[in-house]
């Protein structure tokens, strides 16, 4: 159901302007009339924070926390998508993870470089599996090279800073 005076409940279209603050929405138009480009992915929602007026605009936020400014004759689905939690339950064996990500791209399974020869990655080769070099390259490194900790301001195990915060909190 699309009007303006369509009624308040999940699954129903109506613009942003016309919907109250508070309301959690998903699939909002980024831009009038493009069909819903925003929180589109399993379990999101955007939240109506406020609207303008005098300016035709409305303020959303964003799954990932993020504020933005949107014409308030965007349309929006009342409502939250369905399957969230997916992400919680673990894949639990390689297979899984192969079918996963044969539909998204090439990133799996993941290779180490010092696993590879030398032609392959500039940590391959040599007679045991190790880097041989740093692994801190500089920002100026030229492609090819630029593998590993790119322009480090440190490495290591980050240590120490933990009690100061929680004897903060308390």
């Amino acid at each position: 159901m699309l009007e303006r005076k369509a009624q308040l409940t999940t699954g129903n279209v109506l613009p942003l302007g016309s919907i109250p603050e508070g309301t959690l929405v998903c699939s909002v138009e980024e831009k009038l009339g493009d069909r819903g480009r925003l929180a589109r992915a399993s379990g999101d929602f955007c939240a109506v924070i406020s609207h303008n007026t005098d300016t035709h605009k409305t303020r959303i936020r964003m799954p990932s926390g993020l504020k933005k400014v949107v014409s308030s004759r965007n349309r929006a689905v009342i409502g939250i998508v369905a399957g969230g939690g997916r992400t919680e339950k673990p894949l639990l064996k390689a297979g899984r993870a192969y079918h996963k990500f044969k539909v998204k791209r090439k990133c799996w399974p993941r290779v180490r470089g010092v696993a590879m020869n030398p032609v392959e990655h500039p940590h391959g080769g040599g007679n045991h599996q190790h880097i041989g070099s740093p692994s801190t390259v500089k920002r100026s490194t030229p492609p090819g090279r630029k593998v590993g900790l790119i322009a480090a301001r440190r490495t290591g195990l980050i240590r120490g800073g933990r009690k100061e915060k929680l004897a903060e909190k308390e």
